[in-house]
């Protein structure tokens, strides 16, 4: 898939000296950066989520208990 993407030409050479220094391709960095900032949004999302169940049900456990629980121990 091609993608086009319009920029003015100091976000060009922004983003292509941030590629060269990281020595990989415009093409990868756009690439890994998207799907960063898509990764990241999920795990806030998933984080958000997992407070406010929490915050309905404060328990917490120990590792040992966990261990203990789960027969690793």
């Amino acid at each position: 898939m091609t993608i086009s993407l319009r920029l003015n030409e100091e976000d060009t050479q922004l983003i292509k000296k941030y590629a060269e220094l990281n020595k990989m391709s415009v093409s990868e960095l756009v690439r890994q950066s998207v799907l960063e900032k898509i990764e990241d949004e999920y795990d806030l999302r998933i984080y958000e989520a997992a407070m406010k169940e929490f915050k309905k049900n404060p328990v917490t456990y120990t590792l040992d208990e966990v261990e203990a629980e789960l027969g690793l121990k």
